[in-house]
Protein backbone atom coordinates (compact mmCIF):
# COMPACT_ATOMS: atom_id res chain seq x y z
CA UNK A 1 0.00 0.00 0.00
CA UNK A 2 1.53 3.55 -0.83
CA UNK A 3 1.97 6.03 1.67
CA UNK A 4 -0.67 8.36 2.05
CA UNK A 5 -0.57 12.30 1.16
CA UNK A 6 -0.09 14.56 4.51
CA UNK A 7 -1.84 17.22 3.13
CA UNK A 8 -0.65 20.23 5.57
CA UNK A 9 -1.90 24.02 5.71
CA UNK A 10 0.60 25.90 6.76
CA UNK A 11 -0.70 29.25 8.53
CA UNK A 12 2.24 31.96 8.63
CA UNK A 13 3.02 36.03 8.61
CA UNK A 14 6.26 37.11 6.63
CA UNK A 15 6.98 39.05 9.64
CA UNK A 16 7.37 35.89 11.68
CA UNK A 17 10.81 35.10 12.98
CA UNK A 18 9.49 31.41 14.06
CA UNK A 19 7.84 31.27 10.56
CA UNK A 20 11.40 31.70 9.54
CA UNK A 21 12.79 28.66 11.63
CA UNK A 22 10.23 26.31 10.83
CA UNK A 23 9.91 27.01 6.64
CA UNK A 24 13.03 25.36 6.02
CA UNK A 25 12.46 22.14 8.02
CA UNK A 26 9.06 21.80 6.15
CA UNK A 27 10.76 22.34 2.69
CA UNK A 28 13.35 19.30 3.77
CA UNK A 29 10.78 16.97 5.20
CA UNK A 30 8.67 17.78 1.91
CA UNK A 31 11.58 16.12 0.00
CA UNK A 32 11.35 12.76 2.44
CA UNK A 33 7.97 12.59 2.68
CA UNK A 34 4.65 12.66 0.90
CA UNK A 35 3.54 15.87 2.07
CA UNK A 36 0.89 18.41 0.17
CA UNK A 37 2.02 21.78 1.79
CA UNK A 38 -0.98 24.96 1.19
CA UNK A 39 0.24 27.91 2.10
CA UNK A 40 -1.93 30.32 4.27
CA UNK A 41 -1.75 34.04 5.08
CA UNK A 42 -1.95 35.20 8.62
CA UNK A 43 -1.48 38.60 9.12
CA UNK A 44 -1.06 39.31 12.94
CA UNK A 45 -0.77 43.13 12.76
CA UNK A 46 -2.14 44.19 9.00
CA UNK A 47 -0.86 47.97 9.31
CA UNK A 48 0.77 50.71 11.56
CA UNK A 49 -2.67 51.13 13.23
CA UNK A 50 -2.46 47.60 14.45
CA UNK A 51 1.20 47.66 15.39
CA UNK A 52 0.55 50.61 17.87
CA UNK A 53 -2.37 49.33 19.14
CA UNK A 54 -1.03 45.41 20.15
CA UNK A 55 2.39 46.59 21.19
CA UNK A 56 2.33 50.49 22.90
CA UNK A 57 4.15 51.84 19.97
CA UNK A 58 6.41 51.15 17.33
CA UNK A 59 8.86 51.40 19.58
CA UNK A 60 8.20 49.13 21.64
CA UNK A 61 7.22 46.73 18.91
CA UNK A 62 10.60 47.10 17.55
CA UNK A 63 12.17 45.97 21.40
CA UNK A 64 9.70 43.36 21.91
CA UNK A 65 9.77 42.11 18.69
CA UNK A 66 14.11 41.82 17.90
CA UNK A 67 13.44 39.99 21.59
CA UNK A 68 11.36 37.38 20.12
CA UNK A 69 14.13 37.05 16.96
CA UNK A 70 17.56 36.42 19.84
CA UNK A 71 15.12 33.77 20.81
CA UNK A 72 14.40 32.46 17.13
CA UNK A 73 18.01 32.80 16.15
CA UNK A 74 19.43 30.61 19.51
CA UNK A 75 16.10 28.05 17.93
CA UNK A 76 17.47 28.24 14.50
CA UNK A 77 19.27 25.48 12.68
CA UNK A 78 21.89 27.93 11.03
CA UNK A 79 22.89 30.57 13.53
CA UNK A 80 23.95 32.97 10.65
CA UNK A 81 20.39 33.69 9.56
CA UNK A 82 19.24 36.32 11.75
CA UNK A 83 20.31 39.27 11.74
CA UNK A 84 18.97 40.86 14.97
CA UNK A 85 22.49 43.33 15.15
CA UNK A 86 21.72 44.77 11.47
CA UNK A 87 17.89 45.42 12.49
CA UNK A 88 18.79 47.54 15.21
CA UNK A 89 20.95 50.06 13.31
CA UNK A 90 17.84 50.42 10.74
CA UNK A 91 15.75 53.97 11.27
CA UNK A 92 12.67 52.40 9.65
CA UNK A 93 9.77 51.82 11.20
CA UNK A 94 8.88 48.24 12.14
CA UNK A 95 6.63 46.89 9.68
CA UNK A 96 3.58 44.83 9.59
CA UNK A 97 3.20 41.98 7.20
CA UNK A 98 0.35 43.25 5.29
CA UNK A 99 2.39 43.86 2.15
CA UNK A 100 4.67 41.37 2.26
CA UNK A 101 1.75 38.64 2.50
CA UNK A 102 -0.15 40.84 -0.33
CA UNK A 103 3.30 39.79 -2.05
CA UNK A 104 3.00 36.16 -1.37
CA UNK A 105 -0.57 35.74 -2.36
CA UNK A 106 0.23 37.71 -5.76
CA UNK A 107 2.93 35.25 -6.10
CA UNK A 108 0.39 32.37 -5.84
CA UNK A 109 -2.15 33.57 -7.68
CA UNK A 110 0.75 33.53 -10.64
CA UNK A 111 2.70 30.52 -10.09
CA UNK A 112 0.58 28.68 -7.14
CA UNK A 113 2.01 27.05 -3.94
CA UNK A 114 5.64 26.89 -5.35
CA UNK A 115 5.65 30.30 -5.87
CA UNK A 116 4.45 31.67 -2.72
CA UNK A 117 6.69 29.73 -0.98
CA UNK A 118 9.77 30.47 -2.70
CA UNK A 119 8.28 34.75 -2.34
CA UNK A 120 7.70 33.87 1.09
CA UNK A 121 11.27 32.56 1.63
CA UNK A 122 12.53 35.43 -0.20
CA UNK A 123 10.59 38.25 1.71
CA UNK A 124 11.53 36.57 4.87
CA UNK A 125 15.04 36.36 4.12
CA UNK A 126 14.72 40.17 3.21
CA UNK A 127 13.59 41.08 6.31
CA UNK A 128 15.23 38.91 8.65
CA UNK A 129 18.50 38.37 6.99
CA UNK A 130 19.22 41.33 4.92
CA UNK A 131 17.49 43.59 7.43
CA UNK A 132 15.32 45.61 3.96
CA UNK A 133 12.02 47.49 4.76
CA UNK A 134 9.45 44.96 3.65
CA UNK A 135 6.63 47.12 4.76
CA UNK A 136 7.96 49.09 1.61
CA UNK A 137 5.95 48.13 -1.67
CA UNK A 138 9.03 48.76 -4.04
CA UNK A 139 10.97 46.36 -1.77
CA UNK A 140 8.07 43.66 -2.51
CA UNK A 141 8.33 44.21 -5.72
CA UNK A 142 12.11 44.07 -6.08
CA UNK A 143 12.19 40.91 -4.01
CA UNK A 144 9.46 39.57 -6.88
CA UNK A 145 12.14 40.83 -9.44
CA UNK A 146 14.83 39.28 -7.77
CA UNK A 147 12.93 35.58 -7.52
CA UNK A 148 11.82 36.15 -11.55
CA UNK A 149 8.14 36.27 -11.40
CA UNK A 150 6.52 38.52 -14.15
CA UNK A 151 6.56 41.51 -13.01
CA UNK A 152 3.73 43.38 -14.93
CA UNK A 153 0.93 40.86 -13.71
CA UNK A 154 2.89 40.79 -10.53
CA UNK A 155 2.41 44.29 -9.67
CA UNK A 156 -1.48 44.22 -10.83
CA UNK A 157 -2.17 41.23 -8.53
CA UNK A 158 -0.12 42.88 -5.70
CA UNK A 159 -2.63 45.67 -5.25
CA UNK A 160 -6.05 44.11 -6.42
CA UNK A 161 -8.88 43.46 -4.44
CA UNK A 162 -9.25 39.61 -5.51
CA UNK A 163 -5.76 39.48 -3.97
CA UNK A 164 -6.50 41.09 -0.76
CA UNK A 165 -9.64 38.68 -0.28
CA UNK A 166 -7.55 35.97 -0.75
CA UNK A 167 -5.77 36.91 2.11
CA UNK A 168 -8.27 37.56 4.06
CA UNK A 169 -9.90 34.19 3.25
CA UNK A 170 -6.72 32.64 4.94
CA UNK A 171 -7.57 34.71 7.87
CA UNK A 172 -10.88 33.96 8.19
CA UNK A 173 -10.04 30.22 7.93
CA UNK A 174 -7.60 30.32 10.66
CA UNK A 175 -10.08 31.73 12.91
CA UNK A 176 -12.37 29.45 12.02
CA UNK A 177 -9.74 27.04 13.87
CA UNK A 178 -9.54 28.86 16.50
CA UNK A 179 -5.66 29.35 15.47
CA UNK A 180 -3.90 32.30 17.64
CA UNK A 181 -0.30 32.41 16.92
CA UNK A 182 1.81 31.25 13.99
CA UNK A 183 3.66 29.67 13.17
CA UNK A 184 0.68 27.23 12.80
CA UNK A 185 0.98 23.29 10.97
CA UNK A 186 -2.19 22.16 10.43
CA UNK A 187 -2.97 19.05 9.66
CA UNK A 188 -6.64 18.91 9.40
CA UNK A 189 -7.81 15.82 8.48
CA UNK A 190 -5.92 14.04 11.29
CA UNK A 191 -6.86 16.71 13.98
CA UNK A 192 -3.22 17.42 14.01
CA UNK A 193 -1.87 21.36 15.07
CA UNK A 194 1.97 21.39 15.02
CA UNK A 195 4.19 23.76 16.47
CA UNK A 196 7.44 24.78 16.24
CA UNK A 197 9.71 21.94 16.76
CA UNK A 198 13.20 20.40 15.37
CA UNK A 199 13.18 18.22 12.47
CA UNK A 200 13.48 15.28 13.88
CA UNK A 201 10.27 16.31 15.79
CA UNK A 202 8.55 17.25 13.08
CA UNK A 203 9.33 13.97 11.42
CA UNK A 204 8.30 12.02 14.01
CA UNK A 205 4.76 13.76 14.37
CA UNK A 206 4.38 12.99 11.13
CA UNK A 207 5.49 9.72 10.32
CA UNK A 208 2.74 9.14 13.06
CA UNK A 209 0.52 10.65 11.43
CA UNK A 210 0.99 9.14 7.92
CA UNK A 211 0.88 5.58 10.02
CA UNK A 212 -2.93 6.34 11.27
CA UNK A 213 -4.25 7.99 8.01
CA UNK A 214 -2.96 4.66 6.25
CA UNK A 215 -5.42 2.88 9.08
CA UNK A 216 -8.03 4.93 8.47
CA UNK A 217 -7.74 6.87 11.78
CA UNK A 218 -8.21 10.49 12.66
CA UNK A 219 -7.95 10.44 16.12
CA UNK A 220 -5.15 13.33 17.14
CA UNK A 221 -2.04 13.19 17.99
Amino acid sequence: MSNPVIRIDFYHDVVCGWCFVIAPRLRKLSQELPLEIRHRSFVLQDSREEMVRAWGSLERAKREILGHWERCREADDDKSRINVEGMWKQTFEYPSGMIGTLGCKAAEIQGGQAAHWDMFDAVQRAHLTENRNIGDAGVITDVAREIGLDMPRFECDLHSAYTRQKVEEDRAKARSLGIRSIPSVVVEEAGVVLGTAPTEVLRSQLLSIQERLRAGGSASA
